[in-house]
C-alpha cells in the first residue's frame, strides 16, 4: 500500500531497498510495470540507515530530483501529501519534515520533530527542569500546538519518516551515514543540515501515517539485544554532534541511566558488557564493527 501511494503522487520516481526481505515484498515488488520504479537488493542487510544511503544515491542518480522524500516502509504519504508539498512556496526552506501521525490519528511520539536544547538556552532549561519532573522531551520537542497552526516552524531536527532534503544540501553535506545501521541516522543527518545553514522547517499540513507500535512503558527494554548497543553507540555520536562542551557531562549522565537500567534485564552479565562496549565505541566515534560481529558478541 506505501509504494501505491506513493506512485499515485506527482513522483519522478520511487526508490525501494529490499534490506533481504523474506516476506513476499522482493517477489510483489519484480510484477510492477511502472517505469519509475527503482528497486534496489543489496546483498547484504545495510540497515535502515545503509538502507537510506543507498537509496538516496540512487535517486540522485536515477532521477536528478530537485528534492528528495524518504521515509520507512511502514510509513506512508497520505493523499494529496506529496502534491501539495509541491505546490508550496519553498522559498527559502532547505529541508522539511511533515507531520506524523498513528493509523488511528495520533501524533506519531518517535516522529515528532525536535530542536537541539543546546542550542538554545531557554530550552536547554526546559529540559533540564524536565529531567527532574519526568518531563524532559517537552522541553525540546515540537507541542501539539504546532500541528494545528496554519505556518510553518523552523526546527533543527527530525527523523526520517515524511523528510525532504533538496538536492542541493544533499551535495553540499553528502548521503545519510550508512554505517550507522539503524537508529539515530536520521538526527545526525538533520542536525548536521541545520549546522551547516540549512533552513529545516516542520510543515504541518504535509502528512504522513507511520504503522508502528506506540511505547507501552518508558521502563524500554531491549529485544534483541543487540538493538541497545546501536541506540546507545549512535546516540553518543547524536550527542557529541549536538551538545558540544557539555558533551563529557551528557555521556556521564547517560552512562549512569544505561547502567541503572541493568535490572530489568535477566543477563544482567551480556547487558553491562553491551553497554561498555557501546560508551566506549560512542565516545571514540567508532562504527566499524560489522553487525554479525555485534550480534555474535552478545548471544
Amino acid at each position: 500500500m506505501g509504494i501505491e501511494a506513493v506512485l499515485n503522487e506527482p513522483v519522478c520516481g520511487v526508490v525501494v531497498v529490499d534490506n533481504g526481505s523474506t516476506d513476499g515484498s522482493r517477489e510483489w515488488l519484480a510484477t510492477s510495470e511502472d517505469a519509475r520504479l527503482r528497486v534496489l537488493t543489496p546483498e547484504r542487510n545495510l540497515g535502515g540507515a545503509g538502507g537510506f544511503e543507498v537509496g538516496f544515491q540512487e535517486a540522485l542518480s536515477a532521477f536528478s530530483p530537485d528534492w528528495i522524500v524518504c521515509f520507512d516502509d511502514d510509513a506512508r504519504p497520505q493523499p494529496g501529501a506529496l502534491g501539495r508539498f509541491l505546490e508550496r512556496d519553498l522559498e527559502g526552506a532547505d529541508s522539511a519534515a511533515g507531520a506524523v501521525y498513528y493509523p488511528d490519528g495520533r501524533i506519531c511520539e518517535m516522529n515528532r520533530p525536535s530542536w537541539n536544547p543546546f542550542w538554545h538556552p531557554i530550552k536547554l532549561l526546559k529540559t533540564m527542569f524536565g529531567i527532574l519532573t519526568g518531563k524532559a522531551r517537552q522541553g525540546f520537542h515540537l507541542p501539539d500546538a504546532a500541528y494545528e497552526a496554519n505556518s510553518a516552524t523552523s526546527i533543527d531536527s527530525s527523523s526520517f519518516v515524511g523528510c525532504f532534503v533538496s538536492r542541493e544540501w544533499i551535495e553540499k553535506i553528502g548521503l545519510p551515514r550508512g554505517d550507522l545501521f539503524i537508529y539515530g541516522d536520521d538526527i545526525i543527518y538533520t542536525l548536521m543540515l541545520s549546522r551547516q545553514g540549512a533552513k529545516h522547517f516542520f510543515l504541518p499540513d504535509i502528512t504522513f501515517t507511520h504503522d508502528c507500535s506506540t511505547f507501552s512503558s518508558q521502563k524500554v527494554t531491549y529485544s534483541p539485544l543487540w538493538k541497545a548497543y546501536y541506540t546507545y553507540r549512535n546516540g553518543l555520536l547524536i550527542y557529541r554532534l549536538a551538545a558540544g562542551p557539555w558533551f563529557p557531562f551528557v555521556v556521564i549522565t547517560k552512562t549512569l541511566m544505561w547502567v541503572s537500567a541493568t535490572l530489568r534485564y535477566s543477563d544482567k552479565k551480556s547487558y553491562l558488557t553491551l553497554c561498555g562496549v557501546a560508551v566506549r565505541d560512542g565516545v571514540l566515534g567508532k562504527t566499524g564493527r560489522t553487525h554479525d560481529e555485534i550480534t555474535q558478541r552478545f548471544y
